[in-house]
């Protein structure tokens, strides 16, 4: 598929979209929207990509939310607005439940949807200079469609602040939230990403979805015994795949799994 809006770069497993809007700071508009959209699903379905990293080119990650988008929201109907809303909703979920790792790489700002972006990916590291914000509440609107994406990573304690005072944290309030994992210097970043993408490529592939499955699966449910009984049967499922044979006829052969050749 033919972007406007995005570059998908691929090295080998690895695929890196970019949003190549440099020029408004990657604000989303209607456009990039659909298109993130359809690269998420393209490269989930593509069984040579391993891990998928999302990036915005220029000095930042994503602005938020494109200012003549917003001009246009503001005069639309209702209807309008939701038919809208979805399509921003459908984006979001699509990059969330990608059944590879995913990781924000993220410079610069990361104002409201950007923020919900670094929510979405599974994993994030932050340049130092990193900023953030659920910016919409200065605009007389909340931020609803990023929230269920940036309650799981910063939790409702924090969010009752930022949600509601539209203050901007950095870098360092954004690790100790939880929004992100790792934050380096600018020159860096790039480098951070990558060790997270070796070790990522180093475990198994089916491993991984299973795992991401089984957060979904436990997250928010008390430890009772349908629980004890439900991760037993994962294990033991997972226990009789052929990748769980390799990896531990590798590790016993000293050698490199297949997934890793």
């Amino acid at each position: 598929m033919t972007y406007e809006t995005l570059a998908i770069e691929r090295r080998g497993a690895v695929a890196t979209i970019w949003m190549d809007r440099p020029e408004v700071f990657n604000a989303f508009n209607e456009q990039l929207i659909a298109e993130l959209a359809a690269a998420c699903a393209e490269l989930d379905a593509d069984a040579s990509v391993r891990v998928v990293v999302l990036a915005g080119r220029g000095r930042h990650f994503s602005a938020g939310a494109d200012l003549n988008w917003m001009r246009r929201a503001s005069d639309s109907t209702e209807a309008e607005n939701l038919a809208d809303s979805r399509k921003f909703a459908a984006m979001l979920r699509t990059l969330s439940a990608m059944s590879k790792p995913t990781i924000a790489r993220v410079q610069g700002a990361a104002l409201g949807g950007g923020t919900g972006l670094t929510a979405a990916c599974d994993m994030a590291i932050a340049a130092d200079d990193a900023s953030f914000a659920t910016s919409e509440v200065k605009f007389g609107i909340i931020p609803a469609v990023i929230s269920p994406y940036v309650l799981r990573a910063i939790g409702p304690r924090h969010a009752l602040r930022y949600f509601q005072s539209a203050e901007r944290f950095g870098a360092a309030e954004a690790k100790a939230m939880g929004l992100v994992g790792e934050v380096v210097a600018v020159d860096e970043l790039d480098a951070a990403v990558d060790r997270l993408v070796q070790a990522l490529l180093a475990c198994g592939p089916q491993a991984q979805i299973a795992a991401k499955q089984l957060i979904a699966a436990l997250a928010g449910r008390p430890i009772d015994d349908a629980v004890a009984e439900e991760t037993a049967g994962r294990i033991a499922r997972q226990r009789a795949t052929e990748e769980a044979r390799e990896g531990f006829a590798a590790f016993f052969d000293k050698r490199s799994p297949a997934w890793m050749q």
